[in-house]
């Protein structure tokens, strides 16, 4: 993330209406949301944290609740694949990106020079801290409007949901290989609140993938869905080969 200029907070506030479509009556909660902890002195940056974890709650219910009025005969583990694939963070990241939200992150110059899978994560934050914001300053349908622009286009552009790739990859692993995948982590990251799994899977004579996820399984599903790629049991689109 390039290094950017300090809005005021009314520039802050009136460039996040424009992509948003919310007037903001509280611009210094605005502000904090978007301030990262490295911007803030030391006893101060608690509050883009718990912006996060409202925002991710907020954005789960109404992404949950589109699902359900849009697959009304949906069962629930189809629902969950569909919920998990416009929840994850390289989602966040793309719509942060699609409304110009880096450039309005204030962070310090460490963190805007983070590539890779930890800037991924810092702008899916910093959009689940901008829904908590929505949803405290106007409620769950400020939150439920700017949702519904961004993430209604991309259910609808998910076909069939896909299997959950665990599944699909013991299947899979049991007819080429005669073998069932064998998950490792190899590393755990970040705080407790936020941390970062990255897991490797191997099956039999194949090369092992890797995934990295919030959770172990979201790691391993991470893992198992990069071998079905590699692979060709998958396609990059989504559906099977």
């Amino acid at each position: 993330m390039a290094a950017t200029k300090r809005l005021t907070v009314d520039a802050l506030a009136e460039a996040l209406m424009e992509r948003t479509g919310h007037a903001f009556a509280d611009r210094q909660r605005l502000q904090r949301a978007l301030t990262h902890a490295s911007a803030r002195s030391s006893h101060a940056g608690i509050d883009y944290e718990r912006f996060e974890f409202l925002g991710d709650r907020v954005l789960g219910l109404v992404v949950a609740d589109m699902l359900l009025a849009a697959y009304p005969d949906a069962a629930e583990g189809e629902l969950s694949l569909r919920l998990n694939a416009l929840v994850n963070a390289e989602v966040l990241a793309d719509i942060a990106e699609e409304i110009g939200l880096p450039e309005l992150i204030r962070a310090g110059s460490d963190v805007r020079g983070l590539d890779g899978r930890k800037r991924v994560n810092l702008r899916a934050d910093a959009l689940e801290s901008l829904i908590a914001v929505l949803y405290l300053d106007g409620g769950l349908e400020a939150a439920r409007a700017f949702i519904h622009k961004y993430w209604r286009p991309r259910s609808q552009a998910i076909g069939a949901a896909r299997r959950d790739a665990k599944t699909e990859l013991q299947e899979w692993a049991h007819q080429a290989a005669g073998a069932v995948p064998v998950y490792i982590i190899d590393s755990r990251e970040g705080p407790d609140h936020d941390p970062l799994f990255t897991v490797s899977v191997k099956v039999g004579a194949y090369p092992p993938a890797t995934g990295s996820g919030r959770s172990k399984r979201e790691a391993e599903q991470a893992a198992a869905t990069a071998l079905l790629l590699r692979e060709g049991v998958w396609l990059n689109k989504g559906s099977a080969a």
